[in-house]
């Protein structure tokens, strides 16, 4: 059976009531590959921030299979993302999910795939399947990040209550409007940013707290996978720990300044590369509209934001260097 992100408070309910008698959820874990981990990963922050008493894990498909959790079984809840349903390190934890006794949420965009028959519940997330992701039509709030954020939403407040359960209901009902104001801002900025950095071999990413991964996933999924460039996502705490020495008027860096618990951190290293640093592009969620969330939840959201914002970037990038993004030399083409 299909679920849409509206049905999530149902699902949590149903599996809390089905693991009762077995002593209960103790653990969940969010487990994908790539971008569909990394979408994962504001789930990851809220179970962290937010709950004392479910564990919490956030694994690559593979490694989780090869390196399962002591814990993982009849108590635990696995939810994994896998866009097309056919990426066989998360088919494999799917099925070892099932075997384990573990209640499976899927989290996918295709109806008909290989992972959908082991899954005790799919939920269907929104996603923009128009050429570069320029449509910016789809209902952000039932996107993969905000799916899984939800699931982690709902368990913990099913379980031992959520204080701000309510701020997050409303940061969703706005994420739509402020995405796609943010889109419509960064479009000539992002034009000029493709003529700066088209002739760029490698790019720096920064980020920090819930969206880091955001910053990961334009590293790994965009700049090397889909442009062939070098990058490194650096995590703006860790920035002052030896990759400021590689700062020079020359390295290009993109930084994400969040709103909320991390921005300190971002600003921090905001203000270290202007003043020794020249290329710098940076993505700021006040500047994008953010703010009208509640301080108590705009942690989560900014992830979002920035992963909705990054593909009018990426647009123009590969434009300007004439290597569209559907272009690979490995990826779906060699065995591997």
């Amino acid at each position: 059976m299909f679920y849409k992100y509206t049905d999530i408070k149902n699902i949590l309910a149903e599996i809390l009531a089905a693991k009762k008698d077995v002593g209960g959820v103790k653990s969940i874990y969010f487990v994908g590959c790539g971008g569909s981990l990394g979408a994962l990963y504001p789930a990851r922050t809220f179970m962290q921030t937010e709950c004392a008493d479910i564990k919490c894990g956030w694994v690559n498909s593979n490694e989780f299979v090869h390196m399962t959790p002591r814990d993982f079984g009849e108590n635990s809840i696995i939810c994994l993302a896998c866009h097309k349903g056919n990426t066989p390190e998360t088919i494999a934890a799917a099925k070892l999910g099932r075997e384990k006794g573990a209640a499976v949420i899927l989290l996918t965009w295709l109806e008909e795939s290989e992972i959908i028959p082991y899954g005790d519940y799919v939920i269907l997330y929104s996603f923009d399947a128009s050429p570069d992701h320029l449509a910016g039509d789809i209902d952000y709030a039932g996107e993969k990040t905000l799916c899984a954020l939800s699931v982690a939403v709902e368990l913990v407040n099913q379980t031992s209550g959520y204080a701000n359960y309510d701020k997050f209901q409303d940061g969703l009902g706005r994420i739509n409007t402020i995405i796609r104001a943010a889109r419509k801002q960064v479009r000539a900025r992002a034009e000029k940013f493709a003529e700066e950095y088209k002739d760029d071999t490698f790019l720096y990413t920064m980020g920090s707290g819930a969206s880091w991964a955001s910053a990961y996933m334009e590293s790994i999924c965009i700049f090397m996978e889909m442009q062939w460039l070098d990058s490194a996502c650096i995590h703006t705490g860790e920035y002052f720990h030896g990759p400021f020495e590689v700062t020079d008027a020359n390295k290009p860096f993109m930084i994400q300044v969040a709103e909320g618990s991390t921005r300190a951190l971002d600003e921090r290293c905001l203000a270290f590369l202007r003043k020794y640093a020249k290329r710098i592009e940076v993505l700021d969620a006040k500047e994008l509209g953010l703010s009208v969330i509640d301080a108590s939840v705009i942690d989560y959201f900014n992830h979002s934001l920035f992963n909705n914002v990054y593909p009018i970037y990426n647009h123009a990038l590969a434009e300007a260097r004439k290597h569209p993004l559907t272009t690979r030399r490995y990826m779906w083409r060699v065995e591997y």
